[in-house]
């Protein structure tokens, strides 16, 4: 197993990994002025990590743009890792590179794509759909029956209401309260929630 990444959510992973039982091969980071995570030594860039084609890689960046970018460069088996106190239905589905942080729940018949992250205390509820490189951040919760497009971030503590529909790539803010559905690249924080911009850099 290697990991790419070693920012504060690559230590969250790499100690996940030590409690799954897996061994870390190894660290890897584009920061030159890294040189260790947790005792680990970061050998190299990330590019000098995909030319070796390793095969199994989790990608433990929290940013959702530059994730996608990196996976999809991959050929390596996108690895997932869950904590160990965290609750996934055994009706759940979960594809390549996902990571479910300590306390979170994923719960019966939700499916989420690839590279998606469901950080620490985050819920989300039955049936909902979460496409690739969603991250759901810290205390965030999502009813059921929520879609949530490729790419967007749900900010902590943030609240999704059942049944919405909310675009790709889009921004809710940090305690915001979403009650109606958002479309693609919105912006959008309060409660009740309300658009205020665009996300152009991820167009």
């Amino acid at each position: 197993m290697h990991l790419i990444g070693a920012g504060g959510h690559a230590k969250v992973v790499l100690e996940m990994l030590s409690e799954m039982g897996m061994t870390v091969h190894g660290i890897w980071d584009d920061n030159p002025s890294v040189k260790n995570l947790l005792g680990y030594p970061v050998l190299g860039s990330v590019m000098s990590l995909l030319e070796t084609n390793p095969q199994e890689v989790i990608v433990a960046i929290g940013n959702n743009d530059i994730r996608r970018k990196i996976a999809l460069q991959l050929r390596a088996k996108a690895a997932c890792a869950f904590s160990k106190t965290s609750s996934i239905s055994l009706s759940a589905e979960l594809g390549g590179g996902c990571v479910v942080m300590p306390n979170a729940s994923i719960n019966a018949g939700t499916r989420c794509g690839s590279h998606v992250i469901v950080n620490t205390n985050a819920s989300v509820d039955h049936d909902c759909l979460l496409g690739d490189y969603v991250h759901i951040s810290p205390q965030a919760g999502i009813a059921g029956n929520v879609e949530i497009g490729e790419g967007t971030h749900v900010g902590i503590g943030a609240s999704v209401i059942q049944g919405l529909k909310i675009g790709k790539w889009c921004v809710i803010g940090a305690g915001a309260v979403v009650l109606k559905d958002l479309p693609d690249y919105a912006v959008a924080v309060g409660n009740p929630a309300r658009i205020v911009k665009t996300n152009r850099y991820a167009k």
